[in-house]
C-alpha cells in the first residue's frame, strides 16, 4: 500500500506574540498595542499549515506538553484541524513550553522562551506512529535537550531517532533552530544528517552550521556563500534535498542535479504583519511538494507562496490559505 501523510513531531509550544510601539533600550517602558495566543513550533506550525491547505493529507502529532491552559489549547486546535494527536502525551513534571513574542512595527520578532516540557520529549514517545505515514518531520534540533543529548552508536539520541524512523519507512525531514553563536551546531546536527531525507533550513542556520557569511556586504543573500553551505550539508549525508531559505528567496540542491535559486516574491515592510512562524510555513509547503514527488523549483515556490502567506498575518497559523489559494497566487506572479 501506498504510504500517505506527514508526521511532525518536535517542539511543542503557545507563543504569547505582542505587537509593541518600539523595541525599548534597556530599563525603559515599551506600549504593548496588541496581544493574541497561538500555538507554536515546528510541529503545530508545519501539520496546521498542512491542514489548512485542505488536501486530505493525514497528519500525526508527536510531542509533549504540560497538564495547564496551554496544554489544553494546543490540544484543541489539533482537534480544531483534525490532526490525530494519540502521540501527543501530557505531564505533570513540566509546564508547556511557551514563547513570549515582541513584534515591532518592522515585522521582526524577538522571542523570550520557556523550554519546560519540550526539554523532556525522548524516545519513548515515537514508539508508537501511524505506519502508513510517509514523511516524518523533527524540529527543532539544538532545542530538544533530551534529543540532543549523546548516544555512544549514533552520536546523539535525535539521529538514533531519525535512523530508526528511516528503517520504519519513512521519509525523514530535519529543522533547525535559529541560536546565533551556539557552539552545538555541528557536534549536534552532524551525526543526525546522513538519517535525513529533506533539510530544510534559514540562512541563519546554515551560516552557524558552515561557518561561512550568508550576507553580503549589501546585506544581500551570498549565493557563493549559501551554495557552498548546501554542499557541505549534502556531503555531511543529506539523502535526497537540501534548501536554505532567507527573506529574498531559497536555493536547493540535491545529489543529483545541481543547486538553483529561486527567488521570492517581495513584499513591502507594511505589508508584512509578523514573521511568527513563517520559516515553519515554508517547510510546509515545501515538504507537501516532496510528499507529491514535484520536482524542486515546484516544491520550492510553493514554500514561497506559504511563507508570504504566514506573513501577511500576526502569528504562525492564521495567515496559512487553501493549496487552491496559493496555487492561484503563484500563477498571480507569472
Amino acid at each position: 500500500m501506498e504510504r500517505r501523510g506527514v508526521i511532525a513531531a518536535g517542539n511543542m509550544l503557545v507563543d504569547h506574540v505582542h505587537h509593541i510601539v518600539q523595541w525599548p533600550e534597556r530599563g525603559w517602558l515599551a506600549e504593548i498595542i496588541q496581544s493574541e495566543r497561538a500555538t507554536g513550533g515546528a510541529p503545530l506550525n508545519v501539520l496546521l499549515t498542512l491542514a489548512k491547505m485542505h488536501t486530505g493529507l493525514p497528519l500525526q502529532a508527536v510531542g509533549l506538553i504540560g497538564e495547564d491552559s496551554d496544554g489544553d489549547y494546543i490540544m484543541a486546535m489539533l482537534d480544531q484541524y483534525h490532526v490525530n494527536r494519540q502521540q501527543v502525551q501530557r505531564t505533570s513534571s513540566a509546564p508547556t513550553s511557551m514563547s513570549q513574542v515582541m513584534t515591532d512595527p518592522s515585522g521582526q520578532r524577538t522571542f523570550f522562551h520557556s523550554p519546560a516540557a519540550n526539554r523532556l520529549l525522548d524516545l519513548p514517545s515515537f514508539d508508537r506512529l501511524d505506519p502508513e505515514m510517509k514523511i516524518f518531520h523533527l524540529g527543532y534540533l539544538l532545542l530538544l535537550d533530551s534529543l540532543d543529548q549523546p548516544d555512544e552508536e549514533f552520536g546523539t539520541r535525535s539521529a538514533r531517532l531519525l535512523s530508526q524512523m528511516r528503517d520504519r519507512g519513512y521519509e525523514t525531514s530535519l529543522d533547525l533552530v535559529s541560536r546565533k553563536g551556539d557552539p552545538r551546531y555541528q557536534p549536534l546536527v552532524l551525526p543526525a544528517l546522513r538519517y535525513v531525507d529533506y533539510l530544510v533550513i534559514n540562512e541563519l542556520e546554515a551560516g552557524e552550521f558552515s561557518g561561512l557569511e550568508m550576507r553580503d556586504e549589501a546585506d544581500g543573500p551570498h549565493l557563493q556563500h549559501i551554495a557552498e553551505a548546501a554542499s557541505q550539508l549534502l556531503s555531511a549525508g543529506v539523502q535526497k534535498r537540501v534548501v536554505i531559505h532567507c527573506p529574498e528567496g531559497a536555493w536547493g540542491e540535491t545529489p543529483d542535479e545541481p543547486g538553483m535559486w529561486i527567488p521570492s516574491q517581495a513584499l513591502t515592510p507594511d505589508e508584512i504583519v509578523g514573521s511568527v512562524g513563517a520559516g515553519d510555513a515554508f517547510c510546509a509547503g515545501f515538504l507537501y511538494g516532496c510528499h507529491e514527488a514535484w520536482s524542486l523549483p515546484e516544491s520550492i515556490r510553493l514554500a514561497h507562496a506559504c511563507a508570504r502567506a504566514s506573513l501577511l498575518a500576526a502569528n504562525a497559523i492564521d495567515g496559512a490559505k487553501t493549496l487552491s489559494e496559493l496555487q492561484a497566487s503563484l500563477q498571480d506572479e507569472v
